[in-house]
């Protein structure tokens, strides 16, 4: 009998001591970042060049990397499109301290020029305006310029006559320039609102994170709303929300799975069907189909 469970405890210790390998094996490590990507999720490490070729998707747990603006376009719109250039502007309304430097910072960090990069082009056959946000610059918040350029996306697309695709990625708004921030809520909304009053459609899609005043803004105005799957969606934070209410919120709070099932979203789509599902709307929405 003590043999017997003498044998039986080191085989628990095997077993206890290979499992402690394994999870040694996929802690998180510093990795050099223009090299390799590691996931989040499964602390796996691989090539950035597989990672980009993947849709920026994990090859082995399916987890989603944020997706840079540029890349974004190039998946969804066909080729040919036009990136749409906006005069170059430092806006520092209240002169915040370390605002513009900051902002010449991010620039040179990420090669873009604001935290929205706006197109023309076409999706499947339906030609669209479409926007990306880019959570990478100043976590996508919305300054006066990405509200302006947003606008100026609605306008555009009011005139020519076409379908809006908002691709949402952000923080919320810009706190550098305070009210002028908030008061791109209102103006981005009132643009949507004139494009919708003149029969055109927008697709508003949701990716992680999409919080705060874009939240409440032009994100939720979408006739037809999309999310990538686990998105985090909504105006404040879980954790302000459960200490202002003093109660716990489900484990999937502001997740786009529980906000499909609230009907705040339409449909979850995977990111390697979003150009198809795209195009098959757009297409289902073309006046000149339904004759």
């Amino acid at each position: 009998m003590g043999n017997f469970l003498k044998d039986r405890k080191s085989k628990f210790d095997l077993l206890k001591a290979l499992r402690l390998q394994k999870k040694e094996t996929y802690m998180q490590r510093e990795v050099p970042s223009r090299l390799f990507s590691q996931c989040s999720g499964c602390n796996r490490t691989f090539p950035l060049k597989e990672k980009e070729d993947n849709q920026y998707i994990c090859p082995y747990c399916g987890g989603y990397f944020p997706m840079p603006a540029e890349q974004r376009a190039k998946s969804i719109l066909e080729s040919g499109y036009e990136k749409i250039i906006f005069e170059d502007k430092t806006r520092n309304p209240l002169v915040f301290d370390g605002y513009e430097e900051k902002q010449e910072t991010m620039r040179q960090k990420t090669a873009l020029d604001e935290g929205v990069l706006c197109f023309r082009g076409k999706i499947g056959d339906s030609p669209t305006v479409l926007c990306v946000m880019d959570s990478r610059f100043f976590m996508g918040s919305m300054g006066s310029e990405v509200g302006e350029r947003i606008t100026f996306a609605f306008e555009l697309a009011t005139e020519e006559k076409c379908p809006v695709v908002v691709f949402c990625a952000s923080g919320g708004a810009r706190m550098q320039e305070g009210m002028y921030s908030l008061m791109q809520m209102a103006k981005t909304s009132a643009a949507a609102k004139r494009h919708s009053d003149s029969g055109q459609l927008f697709i508003s899609c949701l990716t992680h994170p999409t919080t705060g005043g874009v939240t409440a803004s032009f994100a939720s105005l979408g006739d037809i709303i999309l999310s990538e799957p686990k998105a985090l969606i909504g105006f404040a934070g879980p954790r302000v929300i459960a200490q202002t209410m003093g109660k716990k919120l489900p484990d999937e709070f502001q997740k786009a799975e529980f906000l499909l099932e609230k009907g705040f979203v339409d449909h979850i789509v995977e990111r390697k069907d979003m150009k198809q599902t795209l195009s098959f709307l757009l297409k289902l929405h073309r006046k000149e189909e339904l004759v």
